[in-house]
């Protein structure tokens, strides 16, 4: 039986490292990498984003952003959204 299913008087009286899947540092390590490429992708994007503004500035007009838009999006840190 799923301990995740069980009522909570069942789940309280099992030991704490019972209730932890034995998957756990897996996990970590998942989400560490998912953060560390969404903090690449972020990256790319606003280099490809610096890119175009520098050499086609027309084309930020067609994708809907302003200047100062643009200027506040390559201000940030790639761990920022």
């Amino acid at each position: 039986m799923n301990h995740i299913l069980a009522p909570a008087a069942h789940r309280a009286i099992r030991p704490a490292t019972a209730a932890r899947p034995a998957q756990a540092p897996y996990r970590r390590l998942a989400a560490l990498r998912d953060i560390l490429a969404t903090w690449e992708e972020r990256e790319r994007f606003r280099w490809k984003l610096a890119r175009m503004a520098r050499d086609n500035p027309h084309l930020i007009d067609d994708i809907g952003l302003t200047g100062r838009q643009v200027e506040a999006e390559l201000a940030k840190p790639f761990w920022r959204r």
